[in-house]
């Protein structure tokens, strides 16, 4: 009996980017969380570390938004994510984030830019 190597598994960025796609919110809209004051995330989402972050401070922003996208599931996404801040943020933000993340929020919003 011989074994095939070939495999039509997918590859771990492949499972990684449909992992991330599935939690995506149907639209930018959805996302209405705060845009000013101090997000506090609950411990499913950030489990070590700084929990407290000040949206009027960019770099604490920027990581919350790292966070959050990297962590979060559908409803941290709504909760967390404003529209707004996230469209500003992504020029920027998609350089810190995983190649599969990046693409899955860029391939299902194109009003995220991709430059």
């Amino acid at each position: 009996m011989s074994v095939s190597l070939t495999s039509s598994a997918p590859n771990a960025y492949e499972m990684l980017r449909e992992q991330y796609a599935r939690r995506l919110p149907a639209s930018l809209e959805e996302l209405a969380g705060p845009s000013a004051g101090t997000v506090d995330l609950p411990l499913h989402v950030v489990w070590s570390g700084r929990r407290s972050y000040g949206l009027g401070q960019p770099r604490s922003r920027m990581s919350l938004y790292r966070t959050v996208l990297a962590e979060g599931q559908r409803q941290d996404l709504v909760a967390f994510l404003s529209r707004d801040l996230l469209i500003a943020q992504w020029p920027v933000l998609r350089t810190l984030v995983s190649r599969p993340l990046r693409d899955a929020w860029e391939d299902r919003f194109p009003e995220l830019p991709a430059n």
